[in-house]
């Protein structure tokens, strides 16, 4: 009865703690929301201005119809009114099309395509990780690092074009573009390229703390009690070693999650990156918002759940 009492009061402190950091995330999300209006509207430029040989009249009564030839504090007021009811507004540039019916319809394709690259990332980083830490200051140790540094100095708009001449124009075995529902087949080049800069980034976080955790003294203490090294890497290394890799992953699903706007250009995928892209050219102020408002959530929620695992993994630092 006693461990269900503490177990209750625990999970009572976790929620307390998840409470008041969505409250705290409120005026964060506020402050993004206005400075991303105000900063698309200082920007040259609107959204009918790229669309040729369009007459002066019909532009005005556009602007009337989307409010755009009211005061600018009076649309930012407008804005957070309807926000605040859940409405994301209409596209400015697709017709009879609105904000949340783009993002539903690319973010699935973007969460697929993100959440199967950091699977990737964290299981092949982690591998090496720990094979580079267990190898310290040996062949196997310096080719991980190597691959690692590499994988983090190459940026992705260098790496997908050389995955899609190498395996789809050179050897043809996959297809260079489209979705295609998701197969397969569609999915492995895109994955592999947002996955190479988590692979690295991992790899090097999960060796600097698993070289921590084996120079710690229980580890020392427990080695010299003479235990077994594989139970002391599996109950007294791996767990401390996580911890710095849950806190890198919170931002890194987010940012995997909403799509890279490089990844879903090259590979041609319906994703909301993809969407971010063509709402900043063509001057979309809502669907860029609300992709912005998206991305700010996504970073808040994922970067609060990695703190409560945090603290389930060093009872240390667990909400009081």
């Amino acid at each position: 009865m006693q461990d269900n009492g503490a177990g209750g009061r625990a999970d009572k402190k976790v929620l307390n703690y998840a409470l008041r950091r969505l409250l705290v995330a409120i005026p964060t999300l506020f402050v993004i929301i206005t400075a991303s209006f105000f900063l698309m509207r200082v920007a040259p430029g609107g959204p009918f201005d790229l669309v040729p040989d369009l007459d002066p009249l019909l532009i005005e009564n556009l602007r009337k119809a989307y409010d755009l030839d009211k005061p600018l504090f009076e649309q930012y007021a407008n804005y957070l009114g309807r926000l605040a009811q859940g409405d994301l507004g209409p596209s400015l540039v697709y017709r009879d099309r609105n904000v949340a019916e783009l993002i539903a319809e690319g973010l699935p394709v973007s969460a697929q395509l993100g959440l199967t690259a950091i699977a990737v990332g964290l299981f092949f980083g982690m591998l090496s990780g720990i094979v580079a830490a267990l190898r310290k200051n040996t062949a196997a140790d310096f080719t991980v690092m190597a691959i690692a540094m590499t994988g983090v100095a190459i940026p992705t708009f260098v790496t997908a074009p050389l995955l899609t001449l190498f395996f789809g124009l050179y050897l043809g075995w996959l297809p260079i573009s489209g979705w295609n529902g998701g197969q397969f087949t569609h999915i492995v080049l895109p994955v592999c390229a947002l996955a190479l800069p988590s692979i690295a980034g991992i790899a090097r976080i999960t060796r600097g703390s698993m070289l921590e955790s084996l120079s710690a003294q229980h580890v020392r203490t427990a080695r010299a009690k003479g235990l077994p090294e594989s139970k002391i890497i599996i109950r007294h290394v791996l767990r401390p070693a996580c911890m710095p890799v849950v806190s890198y992953l919170g931002p890194a699903i987010a940012g995997a999650m909403t799509g890279s706007v490089v990844i879903e250009t090259i590979f041609g995928l319906p994703g909301i990156g993809r969407a971010f892209v063509e709402g900043a050219l063509n001057r979309d102020y809502s669907l860029i918002l609300g992709i912005v408002i998206v991305y700010a959530s996504l970073i808040i929620l994922l970067n609060l759940l990695a703190d409560i695992i945090y603290g389930y993994l060093d009872p240390r630092v667990r909400p009081r």
